[in-house]
């Protein structure tokens, strides 16, 4: 089993952990503590953990962020030993409501093309690829 709850900046160190063995990290840069402390102080709601019954032990995470305008969610990790639990599920389903309550109408995912595992519960909860659009990105460091 497990619980819900958004992160802290006391998470920080086990969320970049958790990160570098649960998450998708290819042709990224390095995820930093800086960059989860500005997120977090920016807008505290939009990480959320999903916590072993425990306590202590992260097992999924996603970032709901909203940035005034647009709803994105990235970063959904599930811990490899705790998959096919629903944990994906309800960290979606809570991003979900979460952007429902600020208002949105629709939502998108960030998703790596060669992460199938990752796909499948993307697909599995209504989101579908939008052929049109590509991503464009500029690393600024």
């Amino acid at each position: 089993m497990f619980t819900l709850r958004t992160a802290t900046p006391d998470d920080i160190p086990a969320i970049l952990e958790f990160w570098q063995t649960s998450a998708e990290n290819a042709g990224r840069p390095q995820d930093s503590a800086d960059a989860l402390k500005s997120l977090l102080d920016r807008d505290p709601q939009a990480l959320i953990l999903a916590v072993d019954t425990d306590g202590h032990t992260l097992v999924g995470s996603v970032i709901a962020g909203f940035d005034g305008w647009r709803y994105h969610l990235y970063r959904l990790a599930v811990a490899p030993g705790h998959r096919r639990q629903g944990i994906a599920t309800a960290l979606i389903d809570h991003a979900e409501n979460r952007f429902s309550a600020l208002g949105a109408t629709r939502s998108d995912a960030m998703v790596l093309d060669e992460n199938v595992t990752a796909q499948s519960a993307w697909w599995a909860r209504g989101y579908r690829v939008q052929e049109d659009w590509s991503r464009w990105v500029k690393p600024l460091h």
